[in-house]
């Protein structure tokens, strides 16, 4: 059975006065939950080092029970503390891969060659690539084997400039996310309320707006791997 790779950033420092940033805890917590009974997953990040997570995404450890148990949970953080790298993975074992969000995925993402890699390959080989929040910031500098940007022509979201704003840190970031993707020849999309749950399909893309579409993108996933699966069977049973 083929795997699902999970990618999380291994940067803590939010912009020039250094604010602690990282991964947004619920956005791999959602998604995982999803995931794991149905598939074997492996998390990688940019770095060797500890995941560095969000202070500010810790308080849905007080407020979400799901996001507590995991925080909580050995198995998940001990992945956290001592994560694999890209180089150490094979793309031929993924059937698909999801970056989670965090402020920290705008630095160590976009420029990330081993990460282009694998998404190019895991895309070109069939599989999904999907990924929530800031996790787009992985996708804006991969091109397919035709020399195409992979984003182009595609229907996408990601954190909107006017959740930046709303949170104050559009200062803070090294680039706007919603700008680099309609750059990159994406049609940008986005709930109509900030913070509302916003998770877009297109074609063997599938990203989510923010924290709250962590979880839809797993489900939107997970429906089409099944229906995939559902395809093959059926071609093997009519030959």
């Amino acid at each position: 059975m083929k795997k699902i790779l999970i990618v999380v950033t291994n940067h803590a420092a939010l912009g020039d006065k250094g604010k602690q940033t990282g991964l947004w805890l619920r956005e791999l917590t959602d998604f995982y939950h999803e995931v794991r009974p149905l598939f074997e997953v492996d998390i990688i990040s940019t770095a060797r080092k500890r995941v560095p997570i969000d202070p500010r995404s810790l308080l849905e450890v007080l407020t979400n029970k799901k996001t507590r148990a995991y925080y909580t949970n050995d198995e998940l953080m001990d992945r956290l503390h001592s994560p694999l790298v890209p180089e150490e993975i094979n793309a031929n074992d993924y059937e698909a891969i999801f970056f989670a969000g965090g402020h920290g995925t705008m630095w160590d993402f976009p420029d990330n060659t081993k990460l282009q890699e694998l998404t190019k390959a895991i895309y070109e080989n069939g599989g999904f690539v999907t990924a929530v929040c800031h996790g787009p910031a992985a996708l804006i500098n991969v091109k397919l084997s035709d020399g195409r940007s992979l984003l182009a022509g595609h229907v996408v979201t990601g954190f909107s400039d006017m959740e930046e704003k709303i949170m104050l840190l559009y200062k803070n970031i090294p680039f706007s996310l919603e700008q680099k993707l309609r750059e990159r020849g994406a049609l940008f999309t986005m709930a109509d309320l900030p913070f509302a749950k916003c998770i877009h399909t297109s074609g063997r893309l599938i990203t989510g707006q923010n924290p709250a579409s962590a979880q839809g993108v797993a489900l939107k996933l997970i429906e089409y791997l099944k229906r995939e699966k559902e395809e093959r069977q059926q071609e093997k049973a009519e030959v």
